[in-house]
């Protein structure tokens, strides 16, 4: 009995805290506000909440209403399903309707380490590229960077 309970206890926990669902809103959240070079603390001022309320959304800890996501999408000018655009079936399987259906409940901490766009560096490297105003430098250095990557792939 006490193992059931304990199960419960921990889908419980994966229903309302750090859930997959909210944790890739959060980094796509995260994405977007980098890429525009703004800080947590300017969306929090733009949401009236405090960047200590951005980051928890970030990291999912927090869920974000769908009045406050609507105004993060508005803020960062995309659409509202820009949120949810690349989840992977692990993560639509982790929804709080499956996971309080007995779903699987998924080590989410691996799945974040190894997905370079969550990755600082590379936001920081497609902020630098689209800082690029001409369209043929960012082509060609596109292209330079592809050759590179496919000769050490060769290697």
């Amino acid at each position: 009995m006490a193992k059931l309970d304990e199960e419960r206890t921990e889908r419980n926990f994966r229903i309302t805290n750090n859930n997959a669902v909210d944790m890739h809103v959060g980094k796509r959240v995260r994405l977007r506000r980098t890429l525009l070079g703004m800080s947590q603390e300017q969306l929090g001022t733009e949401l009236n909440i405090t960047f200590q309320q951005v980051q928890k959304y970030e990291r999912g800890a927090n869920r974000i209403s769908a009045s406050r996501l609507w105004d993060i999408g508005q803020i960062l000018d995309v659409p509202i399903n820009y949120f949810f655009d690349d989840m992977t079936e692990n993560t639509m399987q982790s929804s709080p309707r499956r996971v309080s259906r007995g779903g699987e409940i998924l080590d989410l901490a691996d799945q974040q380490i190894k997905d370079p766009m969550a990755r600082r560096e590379t936001l920081e490297l497609v902020r630098t590229y689209y800082s690029i105003e001409k369209p043929l430098v960012r082509k060609r250095i596109s292209e330079m960077v592809k050759s590179i990557a496919t000769t050490l792939a060769g290697e």
